[in-house]
């Protein structure tokens, strides 16, 4: 009996301690995130998309093993810095006015905690970041690991702009690491980010906690620059120009996208088919360097063997013009520059799989935060994507999307139609999306489609009040703020 006794005393010991096992290291069952963060990359350029010729293999892994969102978007900006607003409804939840009049005190919410990444430390994760992160807040105080923190953008010099001049303008060349800008410390920015990233997973391998990563790329951003090897699987002469290429837009001043604006002066005025052709086969180029970065850090995740509990996500702050329109940045409304590639990889997420559903990019963090298993803070605006992927016929919480640029732009955009209007030059602009994807034919003038221009407007008048939009549009725009009788 004595001896049964210590027997079963001995197995009830070794099954505690596996209980015990479980317990302490339930925490690791919670899934790991691996954000990344690129900058100005227009959703086209992903090649799974077939829009653009760009040479991009891991971008195209997310598409085929997670579920696409093709139609993201990022709500607008209070200044030239588009980026600035994107990252801050991002990382606070607000919508961009109410971001903007947060702007001036995010020390207080880094305070009371309610950064993004601070909602994920509180539930037990360990989090991490490097790269771009161009938020008026002190990223070391939100993050518990940071390896580097870099500017809005790498150094430009007088050399990068106005380019080319002619076929013979070599000047400026993307390699050429004298000019430092991505060269800045010898070794290129996005090499340095999947170093950090790499060494990263290494060390969280080694730990019990569960991991959240915020690899933030200044790539594609100007000065676009790539080793030779990039640039020449691009030859100039197969740069296909895009079909709605202009030489001047017409409204660039009015609008805030005139020669005022760094972006915009990156190329001659009035654009020319060779320098529109340069700077895109600039962009493919560190596109797809980029795009060899992100696969450095997707194979040290697969060696880590932390690939199957682990939620990537991918994604960019807005999009890019580059020639487009007559235009080369982003502060502007049409669908290359706000519309932006949005991919999520992981456990139980549906693979090559799409969703049409119109969102915003900044729905992210609400998304990251359900994955979790940590409830929706009161201050977060923007809404989690997982109805969709659950429920790929879910409708779409925004009726509409809004976007706007300082005081100067202002638009709204449902699955079918785009009124774009312009305050200071009294223009509004209509797309029919569905057969004018390229934005093209004005139906602005259209009499068969003032019902449809006054709806948008009415739409988007409801939506400046919901989002506290300081801009009153009626005074600009009186001949369509009642609705008309339809014709």
């Amino acid at each position: 009996m004595k001896m049964l006794r210590y027997a079963w005393l001995l197995v009830w010991g070794v099954w505690a301690l596996g209980c015990g096992e479980k317990t302490e290291n339930s925490s690791s069952q919670k899934p790991n995130f691996i954000f990344i963060y690129t900058d100005d990359q227009r959703f086209s350029t992903v090649n799974a998309f077939g829009k653009e010729a760009v040479q991009t293999p891991n971008m195209d892994r997310f598409a085929k093993e997670g579920t696409t969102f093709t139609h993201a978007y990022n709500m607008g900006a209070w200044h030239g810095a588009v980026c600035v607003a994107s990252r801050t409804m991002l990382n606070t939840g607000m919508t961009v006015w109410r971001a903007n009049n947060a702007e001036s005190h995010l020390d207080s919410l880094v305070d009371e905690g309610k950064f993004w990444t601070q909602h994920l430390k509180q539930a037990g994760y360990e989090t991490y970041f490097t790269g771009k992160w161009h938020v008026k807040a002190p990223v070391d105080s939100i993050f518990q690991y940071v390896s580097h923190i870099r500017p809005g953008m790498p150094n430009q010099t007088p050399q990068g702009y106005n380019r080319p001049q002619s076929e013979k303008d070599t000047t400026w060349l993307p390699w050429h690491t004298k000019y430092e800008g991505f060269w800045k410390g010898g070794k290129h920015w996005s090499e340095v980010l999947a170093d950090d990233a790499v060494q990263y997973i290494r060390e969280a391998n080694t730990r019990e906690k569960p991991f959240f990563m915020y690899l933030a790329f200044n790539a594609p951003h100007d000065p676009r620059q790539a080793p030779k090897e990039f640039v020449e699987r691009y030859p100039l002469e197969q740069i296909v120009l895009p079909e709605n290429f202009q030489e001047l837009y017409p409204y660039k001043d009015s609008i805030g996208c005139g020669s005022d604006l760094r972006d915009e002066r990156l190329a001659p005025f009035p654009r020319t088919p060779l320098a529109i052709q340069k700077h895109i086969q600039e962009y493919y180029a560190i596109i797809t360097h980029l795009d060899d970065q992100i696969g450095r850090v997707l194979e040290a995740l697969d060696a880590s063997g932390k690939r199957d509990n682990t939620y990537l996500i991918f994604t960019s702050d807005h999009g890019l013009a580059v020639g487009q329109h007559g235009l080369l940045g982003k502060q502007n409304m049409y669908d290359h520059s706000i519309r932006v590639p949005l991919m999520i990889v992981g456990p139980e997420i549906p693979k090559g799989s799409q969703r049409s559903q119109q969102v915003y990019l900044q729905d992210v963090m609400a998304t990251v935060l359900e994955m979790a298993g940590i409830q929706k803070p009161k201050e977060v605006e923007f809404n989690s994507l997982m109805p969709y992927i659950k429920d790929p016929s879910a409708s779409s919480v925004y009726a509409s999307v809004y976007g706007c640029y300082m005081n100067l732009q202002r638009m709204i955009r449902t699955d079918r139609y785009k009124l774009i209007l312009y305050p200071k030059a009294r223009k509004a602009l209509l797309f029919d999306l569905e057969n004018d994807p390229a934005e093209t034919e004005d139906l602005s003038t259209s009499i068969a489609h003032r019902q449809v221009k006054a709806s948008l407007f009415e739409e988007l008048l409801r939506q400046q009040e919901a989002l506290e939009d300081p801009l009153d549009l009626s005074i600009y725009f009186p001949e369509i703020k009642e609705k008309p009788e339809a014709p």
